[in-house]
């Protein structure tokens, strides 16, 4: 079963924690924020690192490192995935935990932000070394995970199967079914139903209200999206279903280039059948992902790494308009060169926030014992994706700024604001 994945980030490039916060920086700057309220939203509330023993097949015991970050927990428990990667690394986990909590804060979501990681490689781990790892987490954060305190989700490297153990785990150390501790469950263990394509469905959403201020016809408009994963296989797939020609998509194959547009439907159905890649697909010309990135088309969804988009390639970036899928596709290197061509971009904190809005669906159900039918899922979850889109589009004429500076606006605000009126300080 497909989930929501937050994407890798690309090695050996700009620091994404430096990049959140050089962003941070000019949107409290603006907001006119006091000092100490800088340093309260910039500091994360909790850090945790962990050293899990885990016994291998073979008989050997291996220790892996652990980490969970909580940034906030202002405007409700902290949320945010766990990825099991070899690059895992505090300050990444420390961007995107505050990542999230300006993702939830944007889409007005009752969550703070939190994320978690294992250094490890599950594609060389077997099922059961990946499991007593999972469960040996779970043990280890029992005091920082909770359906009040802070609910964990899927991430790269992670999916619905593991999220089973995690709540399992937790369940048997509180002597209950708890489901509501996670999120990005199996269906029958109280998954929300339109959760694996909610991401790809809030770009989506995200590319229209955008196009309908940009005035482009999504009939006439042309696409590509670098990433066929989940985020950006259901994005194209959707863009498709609304009328826009998507003429590029990619992998870590590379890329396929179809001027008349590629059929997403058998693109989906030969990646399906291929082990969940497009290589070989020859429904397109094969082209680079970074020819892609480079395309005249209308919109440009970078759906697959972080700093795919930065000062060396800018320049060359040809659409009107970008769509952040992924996490931090954008280095804060990009940003005045993409400024200056007109581009709009629309932020991971605001295109990519559908999968969190379903999450926070997931939790509700999970809480109130009742589960929603998909139509009032995607009718909610669009919703709230064109509202955030109108708030942060009206922010950035207010304050005559970018799109993404706007997102950070309000957030920060937001978080603010609610810091205040609890007597934080």
């Amino acid at each position: 079963m497909m989930t929501y994945i937050e994407p890798a980030p690309i090695k050996d490039k700009e620091n994404p924690l430096e990049s959140m916060m050089s962003r941070f920086d000019k949107a409290a700057e603006l907001l006119g924020i006091s000092d100490e309220m800088y340093h309260i939203l910039k500091m994360p509330r909790k850090q945790v690192v962990v050293g899990l023993p885990v016994t291998m097949d073979n008989g050997q015991i291996k220790v892996f490192e652990g980490y969970r970050v909580i940034h906030s927990t202002i405007l409700g428990p902290s949320k945010g995935g766990i990825r099991f990667d070899m690059g895992v690394n505090i300050d990444e986990v420390r961007a995107l935990a505050a990542w999230m909590t300006w993702k939830c804060a944007v889409v007005d979501i009752p969550y703070g932000g939190a994320k978690g990681g294992i250094a490890c490689n599950p594609r060389e781990m077997s099922a059961g070394e990946i499991e007593r790892l999972m469960r040996a987490y779970t043990t280890a954060m029992l005091n920082v995970f909770g359906p009040d305190e802070d609910i964990p989700a899927p991430d790269m490297g992670t999916g619905p199967r593991e999220m089973a153990w995690l709540m399992d785990e937790y369940s048997k150390a509180k002597g209950m079914t708890v489901p509501g501790v996670v999120t990005g469950k199996p269906l029958v263990l109280g998954g929300s139903l339109g959760r694996t394509e909610a991401t790809g469905r809030g770009v989506t959403v995200s590319a229209l209200a955008a196009m309908e201020k940009m005035r482009l016809n999504p009939y006439r408009a042309t696409a590509a999206v670098q990433g066929f994963g989940n985020v950006g296989m259901y994005a194209a797939a959707l863009l498709h279903e609304r009328g826009v020609s998507v003429q590029a998509i990619s992998d870590i194959s590379g890329g396929y280039y179809n001027s008349g547009g590629i059929d997403i439907e058998a693109a989906m159905q030969y990646r399906n059948a291929n082990g969940g890649m497009l290589d070989g697909y020859t429904g397109a010309e094969k082209i680079t992902n970074e020819e892609l990135l480079s395309l005249a088309v209308d919109v440009l969804v970078p759906a697959a790494k972080e700093d795919v988009i930065t000062h060396d390639n800018a320049a060359d970036i040809q659409a009107k308009m970008i769509v952040e899928g992924a996490n931090g596709p954008t280095s804060a290197s990009a940003d005045d060169i993409i400024n200056s061509k007109g581009i709009m971009v629309v932020p991971d904190i605001l295109a990519n926030a559908g999968g969190v809005t379903v999450s926070y669906f997931e939790w509700v159900q999970n809480r109130i014992g009742y589960k929603w039918n998909l139509e009032r899922i995607n009718r909610r979850s669009d919703r709230i994706m064109k509202d955030a889109f109108e708030n942060v589009y009206a922010t950035s004429q207010k304050y005559r700024v970018n799109m993404r500076l706007a997102a950070y606006i309000v957030a920060i605000d937001k978080v603010a604001s609610t810091y205040k009126f609890r007597g934080g300080y």
